[in-house]
């Protein structure tokens, strides 16, 4: 879900969607061969079954932003996926261990009542001040942090603001954890960055199991090869030279050493059970090893089996050499050295002795001595041997955790995309979010309880509604106006510029994810920027209506690249128009003494473009396609963010747009090839239409000279493709070309591309010689 939420459902939400998810969840605890898996399938089956249950019953009222009965908005309701309420506030349910640790102590009932009450008294304030000052303790629901803010208000001498906020939690306090969950570690700091913690690297790490396929290889080279080596030499001594096999009827001793054998083989199939190779009777080794069994047993060998005793033992003389001899011994010396390298799993616990040793709960300053060699002390403690390298399977959940610029985990790899840098935004956000707080108390207070706040689930919401804000919660606007002036605007402004331009840099042909505007939105309004971020609309549950906010960021767009610019010229744009319906819509809004909540205006103009540029529109039976080509003309008119980080935020991408184009192109180049034989293509031509107008964003703002140069290395970079990806991207390639000419993209070779369609989509066959029609 989105934070302003400008999509709707129907009028009410449809609980087939979650009898869908609890037979699902009850078919997966019922059937499924993992117990671990079966309890979190019956725990999600519990929560199904309690959305279903207050959907029915009345005390769920899903799509509204207070969906509990009895529970106001600002409480963290039990979300399950698709952003349907249980029912359950996050934090109610039985009293947890430190609660109850917590009543002992105090010597009052276990009881959260009881326990709010001590922390109101002068005894449970001084602890509560002993927190505060040590920030030792973690916030993992935002509720927690509420009792932390009445000691933090007191202390201060804030003492109204203290009791209006008592007030405020008092009716709840039988039911919601409003209390603090001590530490024996400090709150990371607020400027700490890392995809994972010391914990979640060592947890990744722990999971880790010996790999069955990799146990049955070493076990082939270091146990069956060098035994069937022995059989193959066994064998050979009793046969001659044109290969055929002669037991002479005095050979005790070869006798003998056969009975020594298949005794040693019975022992080695009961102790390495990995390889089952052995056993098949057509294997090489199940050839000689039958056939010595039918000699120790005094029989005389069938022609059919001695025929194959003979292939056996010549085809392996003849694929590998004679054991013992050059070629032979230079092979086995590689695959024992292969053999005895430690597994994944040895290593594994070699770096989770070493991490167990640091702060559990943030990231790691240096990964490179975390995944050094093993030492000598290492190996006498573990067996791995001294001198083996961590391997990259194992090092990636260490580099996960390393704390560092997000600039710098970017370059490193650590955060691979717009989507995992969405995750990391929120401990900057926090960061800058608590450097307006002067108090060093209350900004690592205020760290902490963002981090908690923004691992709250989004709720389904119907007709407009936006999701709850951090500055709604009652313990927050009581410290508000503790926040500093001097700053705080321009340190919130920085963090924007610098977290757009890096999202634009590091990911020029992805669209930016909803996440991550949300963090971006957040440090607008710290930074009082008008910058209208707005959110990429699902199909499925858009209704064909807009936000004000929408038509604002178009206006934004139309001050960047109105006046004939290559992006307004390609999707055919009229952005005179556009500033014109912002001034007539902004006027009415003003005359209205609500307000406007939705923008009738721009949505016309949506529906008017998509049924001009996706013919069908209002008659196809898929409706989730006509919502898509509705959307994506609000993507085309606002250009999802890109103008407003531009124009109003002012990111400074750090390289050239002309170098942001040809990055782009690789990625339109990269997905396209995900289109060729897909029976499913459609999302991934979507994607290819998506970064494709992020490309031709990036070269409207290069110079004329610039755009022709760029767009010849395109076509040198185009022509350096498989064919089945030249050949679908030429005709939009030809378009662009067109349009920098004169001319319409649509027209002649050229083809318009788009990511939506509501009949046969263009880009969907595999090209011919001349490239798809």
């Amino acid at each position: 879900m989105n934070d302003d939420a400008e999509q709707q459902h129907s009028a009410q939400a449809n609980p087939g969607y979650a009898a869908g998810q609890l037979t699902a969840a009850f078919r997966t605890a019922a059937t499924h061969p993992d117990p671990e898996t079966r309890r979190r399938a019956q725990e999600r089956g519990r929560r199904w079954r309690a959305v279903l249950d207050g959907m029915v019953n009345g005390p769920l009222t899903i799509g509204s932003r207070a969906p509990v009965a009895g529970l106001p908005p600002w409480v963290t309701p039990e979300v399950v996926r698709g952003g349907f309420a249980t029912g359950e506030p996050s934090a109610g349910g039985p009293l947890l261990d430190f609660e109850t640790a917590a009543a002992r102590r105090a010597g009052v009932p276990a009881e959260r009542r009881a326990l709010f009450g001590y922390f109101l008294s002068e005894e449970g304030l001084t602890y509560l001040y002993a927190l505060l000052d040590s920030g030792r303790y973690a916030v993992t629901v935002p509720e927690e942090a509420a009792l932390l803010t009445v000691a933090w208000l007191v202390r201060a001498g804030e003492t109204d603001a203290a009791l209006d906020l008592v007030r405020e939690l008092a009716p709840f306090a039988d039911r919601l954890r409003f209390g603090p969950r001590p530490s024996d570690r400090p709150a990371p700091r607020p400027d700490a960055v890392h995809r994972s913690t010391v914990a979640g690297a060592s947890a990744a790490l722990a999971r880790r199991r010996p790999s069955t396929a990799v146990e049955t290889q070493r076990e082939a080279l270091a146990v069956w090869q060098p035994f069937g080596d022995e059989l193959l030499l066994h064998w050979l001594e009793v046969t001659d030279e044109e290969g055929y096999v002669r037991i002479p009827a005095t050979a005790d001793a070869w006798h003998a050493r056969s009975a020594e054998l298949l005794c040693r083989y019975r022992d080695l199939a009961l102790r390495h059970t990995h390889c089952t190779k052995h056993r098949k009777p057509k294997e090489n080794l199940g050839i000689l090893r039958a056939a010595l069994e039918e000699t120790a047993a005094g029989r005389e060998l069938e022609p059919r089996r001695l025929g194959m005793l003979r292939h056996a033992v010549a085809s392996m003389v003849r694929r590998r050499g004679r054991p013992g001899s050059e070629r032979h011994t230079e092979l086995r010396r590689g695959q024992a050295a292969q053999a005895a390298l430690p597994s994944h799993h040895a290593l594994a616990r070699v770096v989770l002795g070493r991490l167990s040793g640091l702060p559990q709960s943030g990231g790691v300053s240096e990964v490179e001595p975390i995944v050094a060699p093993v030492s000598e002390e290492e190996a006498g403690e573990t067996g791995a041997p001294a001198g083996a390298g961590i391997p990259p399977a194992v090092r990636r959940p260490v580099e996960a955790a390393l704390s560092a610029p997000v600039g710098t985990l970017v370059e490193r790899g650590v955060v691979p995309s717009a989507e995992v840098l969405a995750e990391l935004v929120p401990q900057l956000v926090a960061a800058a979010t608590a450097g307006q707080h002067r108090d060093p108390a209350l900004r690592t207070l205020a760290a902490a309880h963002y981090r908690a706040f923004r691992n709250r689930r989004s709720l389904l919401l119907l007709n407009l509604q936006r999701q709850v804000r951090v500055e709604e919660l009652p313990w927050v606007r009581a410290v508000a106006g503790h926040r500093g002036a001097d700053g705080a605007d321009e340190a919130a402004a920085a963090a924007l510029r610098q977290l757009g331009g890096l999202a634009v840099r590091a990911f020029p042909g992805t669209i930016l994810p909803n996440p991550l505007i949300r963090e971006l939105s957040v440090l607008a309004r710290q930074a009082e920027l008008d910058t209208p971020l707005v959110e990429e609309l699902a199909t499925d549950i858009f209704m064909g209506t807009f936000t004000p906010k929408f038509l604002t960021a178009a206006r934004v767009a139309a001050e960047l690249l109105g006046g004939g610019s290559l992006y307004e010229r390609y999707y055919a744009i009229d952005y005179l128009a556009v500033r014109n319906l912002a001034v007539v819509e902004a006027g009415e809004a003003a005359r209205r003494s609500g307000g406007a909540r939705t923008s009738p205006g721009f949505a016309a103009l949506c529906r008017q473009r998509a049924a001009a540029f996706a013919p069908g529109t209002g008659t196809s039976r898929s409706w989730a396609a006509e919502n898509g080509t509705v959307i994506e003309q609000a993507q085309i008119l606002t250009t999802h963010n890109l103008a407003t980080l531009v124009h109003r935020v002012g990111i400074d991408p750090g390289v050239g747009w002309d170098e942001l184009t040809l990055c782009c192109f690789d990625t339109v180049c990269r997905l396209t090839g995900r289109v060729h034989r897909n029976p499913r293509p459609l999302g991934a031509i979507k994607d290819v239409a998506y970064a494709w107008r992020q490309m031709v964003f990036h070269l409207s703002l290069c110079t004329p000279d610039e755009q022709r140069r760029t767009v010849d290395r395109l076509t040198e970079d185009m022509a350096r493709q498989p064919r089945h990806v030249s050949g679908r991207l030429a005709p939009a390639l030809t378009g662009l070309r067109q349009v920098m000419s004169g001319d319409p993209a649509d027209a002649g070779k050229g083809r318009l591309l788009l990511g939506w369609s509501t009949g046969g989509h263009w880009f969907r066959p595999d090209p011919g010689p001349a490239g798809p029609r």
